[in-house]
């Protein structure tokens, strides 16, 4: 499966564009079934001498919901384009995720279903790429690595770097990653958002 992030560029609302699959991207926006759905992954398949299609998963950006389809290779499909606007991550409230605008300070509540899994990465001050149908926040561009504080693990075990053995560490976010076993509390790590995955410790 090809797995790639979100494509970056200011896009002005344009529905209606056709495209086909060719197209396909991992982020694109597509109508499906009349509603909104992000590409998370496709796949190309030419079985032996069968006609090529392209198997894809789609995320409902209502729902949440994930869904494989298949499509015939080079059929059309609807390209929703999207305005894509800065925003600043603020708190979380218990039921939602408060972000301002980085323009007019506007604060704007985002479900964890839009954010999706990285949204557990996310620190005060953080900013993000809300993608936008007029008012409605439809997706999220999270950065794909951030550097967090780690705030509670056992203590590191000096000289180990090349074990591969891990610990759990919780991160000032409040996630738990999955750190070596020389990571001590205090020491600032990169995180991989769209994995969760431990990636370096940062150097002060």
């Amino acid at each position: 499966m090809q797995k790639e992030g979100f494509f970056v560029k200011n896009l002005m609302i344009l529905e209606g564009f056709m495209a086909t699959t060719a197209d396909f991207r991992v982020g694109m926006i597509i109508k499906y079934n009349g509603e909104l759905h992000r590409i998370d992954e496709y796949i190309h398949r030419t079985p032996g001498n069968l006609r090529a299609f392209v198997q894809a998963k789609l995320r409902n950006l209502k729902s949440g919901r994930v869904s494989e389809t298949r499509y015939r290779s080079g059929e059309e499909v609807e390209e929703v384009r999207l305005e894509q606007k800065g925003f600043t991550y603020l708190y979380h409230d218990g039921a939602s995720y408060q972000f301002m605008d980085k323009e007019n300070y506007e604060q704007m509540p985002v479900s964890d279903v839009i954010l999706g899994e990285g949204a557990k990465f996310l620190k005060e001050g953080e900013s993000v790429q809300l993608m936008m149908v007029g008012m409605e926040i439809v997706a999220c561009e999270i950065p794909f690595n951030v550097e967090l504080k780690v705030v509670d693990t056992v203590p590191g075990v000096r000289g180990d770097t090349a074990s591969g053995a891990t610990k759990p560490a919780k991160v000032e976010s409040g996630a738990m990653v999955n750190v070596p076993l020389f990571i001590n509390e205090g020491d600032v790590i990169r995180v991989d958002t769209r994995t969760g995955n431990y990636l370096e410790r940062v150097k002060s």
